[in-house]
């Protein structure tokens, strides 16, 4: 296998991470009336899943194989 197929593979992989981590049953676990440092909790979780998503793929990115 090529580097750019197992880059592709991981991105397809993070793609469908990314679509199960913003559906809908894992989004009403977080809708709940408690707060994160002042933050709602449903929008600290999206912002925090959506960042490990972008950091997770610059790793891809940049990773050498």
């Amino acid at each position: 296998m090529t580097e750019f197929e197992s880059k592709g593979q991981r991105f397809v992989a993070l793609c469908m991470l990314g679509t199960a981590l913003f559906n809908y049953p894992i989004l009403a676990l977080f809708n709940v009336p408690g707060v994160l440092l002042g933050v709602p909790a449903l929008y600290a979780y999206i912002f925090i899943a959506w960042a490990a998503l972008i950091a997770l793929m610059a790793y891809v990115a940049e990773s050498a194989g």
